[in-house]
């Protein structure tokens, strides 16, 4: 972990870049430190916020002139999962997501590595290299979880374990209203499991569970394709200028 001085936490404002979300647009990003002892307390409350988390990095847009990223969370404990939704966890029945300390392994990196390579071969994340990986798991100052899902073991119902080859890995912090999902990656060839849908569903199961009310999403752009999917889980709420409010929309 990167270690800092423990103190009030300062804000920094990044340079302009191109926005990666809206055509000719610029974005700008405010961020702080999460780290030291106050680190969790003060990451939920900038989580609620409109803040997400990278590393030991706490971030959100602050562009001049576009106000189009909105921070997502569902209601968990009213989420009513649609027809598709339930056909996507029938078809997932076979997988078990397990918990684990946020630790790297050559197993999950390949797996990343594979899907970037698929899925963001021109994104910003496309040249990480393990080390790169390994920092963004494992640098955390708050209560984070790796959750490995595999194939049902024929163990599972004594040690909660799956076996076989890891299919999916969801990059999770826990905070005192919810779970915060920060980064999520799969088998790209296995497309017709909608694992990304799956491991929505799968984090709104454990939040209900734990009693949590919400599931953090991150940003969502109105009009963007690559992140259309997070309005479909219903009921959800949407931080604008007056606070968290529900989103009624169809």
């Amino acid at each position: 972990m990167t270690q800092h001085p423990t103190q009030s936490p300062q804000f920094f404002l990044t340079a302009p870049s191109a926005c990666p979300y809206v055509e000719g647009q610029f974005e700008r990003k405010v961020f702080t430190h999460l780290v030291g002892e106050k680190a969790p307390e003060l990451n939920d409350l900038l989580t609620q916020g409109g803040f997400r988390r990278s590393q030991n990095i706490a971030y959100r847009p602050a562009c001049e002139t576009c106000r189009a990223c909105i921070s997502v969370r569902i209601l968990a404990s009213e989420f009513a999962p649609t027809r598709n939704m339930k056909r996507v966890a029938s078809r997932n029945a076979d997988l078990i997501g397990v918990a684990h300390d946020a630790e790297p392994s050559t197993e999950q990196y390949s797996l990343f590595r594979a899907y970037l390579d698929a899925r963001h071969k021109r994104g910003g994340m496309s040249d990480m290299t393990v080390l790169d990986y390994a920092m963004m798991v494992e640098d955390t100052h708050v209560t984070t979880k790796i959750i490995e899902y595999r194939r049902r073991g024929p163990d599972t119902f004594v040690t909660g374990k799956g076996e076989g080859e890891l299919i999916a890995v969801a990059l999770t912090d826990q905070m005192s209203d919810g779970l915060s999902m920060v980064y999520s990656f799969y088998n790209p060839e296995l497309v017709d499991r909608s694992l990304g849908t799956f491991m929505i569903l799968d984090h709104i199961a454990r939040a209900k569970s734990a009693g949590l009310p919400h599931v953090y999403l991150g940003y969502w752009v109105n009009g963007s394709r690559k992140m259309a999917y997070k309005v479909r889980f219903k009921p959800q709420e949407h931080l604008g200028p007056k606070g968290w409010e529900r989103y009624e929309a169809d």
